[in-house]
């Protein structure tokens, strides 16, 4: 069954999110990354289901909320669209259609969503897509200016950034504030079998990247300003990197109990991988190298054998395409109060096989995963609600909550 459904995935408008293109790879050095501090309760596997919230979407990619204390529930449509589903229902008008600017084909899409820090005072909200030429736009708008608050102001919207690709895939997408309220922006490598420019390990382009920027203010030469404390401002790479080596970095969220990033790398043809950093310093993951194209999880990709793990941070935890797998799903730790058992837990899954696991928030090198759900869905993205409630996206048209067993 499982293989059947990562053969159907194949075709679906995610397509290699996905899985990677034609590569090689085999066991290199191991080095393990540092441990993470944070309350973390999991014993074992708790027994979990999943009851849908709103099913007819055109390929929900993405379910946040605003932190506004309105319960509302703002659903990504790859399509274009931004959905709410508020007091049980659906409702008609999309908060926001940028349909007719957006690119859908291959990888590309609407693909990320943030809400300012003080979104119920500012009304700001940031989002990433793909426009018609495939280029990824950062662009910031505004709600309840004007009219309803469920339907956003279209005309109100800026251009924060905008970023060449020089192919369809691995565009990245996922966009969050960290506790320091700057903006986090997830660049895949550009695409290309192999990451075939070196993107991800180059300090001059901001592909392979997850970027950090003020969208609180502007200068001269750009619409928003760059955080005195990013780890290239005065050294050689482009201000805007935060950490660097990543291939697809579908998903990242920050542990809204300690703060540490967490992130669902994608990788070629062999190994997925999730990346962790400690919070520490005000911050977590600042100046990192995530490995790729050098490592492909903890295994050498580029050279095959031998490779250079000095300044690598390997990933935590890493799993193989055996079973159907193809590409890994960034979640959350989650931190909701419906599934105590589950508490300090991060929960992921696997686009293809559908499958959604957990590992402990403190786990250190080589951790193990624990199957808590094997579903039928192409897991195209986790959500978490304002009481760190966590939902699950399935590309098919479904967005469904998780809920105990």
């Amino acid at each position: 069954m499982r293989k059947a459904r990562a053969a159907i995935a194949a075709l679906v408008l995610l397509g290699a999110l996905l899985a990677g293109e034609s590569a090689t790879a085999s066991a290199g050095v191991v080095r393990p990354a540092g441990p993470s501090a944070g309350p973390s309760v999991v014993a074992a596997a708790p027994a979990i289901s999943l009851s849908l919230v709103v099913g007819g979407l055109s390929s929900p990619v993405f379910a946040t909320n605003a932190r506004d204390g309105s319960g509302r529930l703002f659903i990504v449509e790859k399509t274009g669209r931004i959905r709410i589903f508020k007091n049980g229902q659906l409702l008609a008008t999309p908060f926001l259609n940028l349909s007719p600017s957006v690119s859908t084909g291959s990888e590309q899409g609407l693909l990320g969503l943030a809400f300012s820090p003080g979104f119920a005072t500012n009304h700001k909200f940031y989002v990433d897509y793909t426009r018609l030429n495939g280029d990824t736009v950062i662009s910031e708008y505004r709600s309840g200016t004007t009219g309803s608050a469920d339907v956003a102001d279209w005309h109100t919207g800026r251009v924060v950034l905008k970023i060449a690709q020089p192919y369809a895939n691995h565009n990245g997408g996922m966009l969050a504030f960290g506790r320091d309220g700057y903006l986090y922006i997830g660049m895949g490598d550009g695409g290309g079998a192999g990451d075939p420019g070196n993107r991800a390990q180059s300090l001059n382009t901001l592909l392979g990247k997850i970027l950090r920027i003020d969208v609180t203010g502007t200068t001269a030469t750009k619409a928003y300003r760059i955080p005195s404390t990013n780890p290239y401002v005065g050294h050689t790479g482009l201000d805007e990197i935060w950490d660097y080596g990543l291939r697809n970095p579908w998903r990242f969220s920050f542990d809204r109990a300690t703060g540490n990033l967490w992130i669902g790398d994608v990788g070629q043809n062999a190994w997925e991988e999730v990346d962790r950093a400690t919070y520490i310093n005000g911050h977590a993951g600042k100046g990192l190298n995530w490995g790729w194209r050098v490592m492909e999880g903890r295994h050498c990709y580029s050279p095959s054998t031998g490779c250079n793990t000095s300044g690598k941070t390997l990933p935590p935890v890493e799993y193989d395409h055996n079973g159907g797998r193809c590409a890994v799903t960034g979640g959350y730790v989650y931190r909701g109060t419906a599934i105590p058992a589950l508490v300090g837990a991060y929960v992921f899954g696997d686009y293809c096989s559908g499958e959604i696991w957990y590992t402990t928030a403190t786990s250190t090198a080589a951790a193990p995963k624990t199957l808590l759900l094997d579903t039928a869905f192409n897991v195209s993205s986790f959500g978490e609600d304002q009481a760190g409630e966590l939902y699950v996206c399935d590309l098919n048209g479904g967005v469904y909550k998780v809920m105990p067993g």
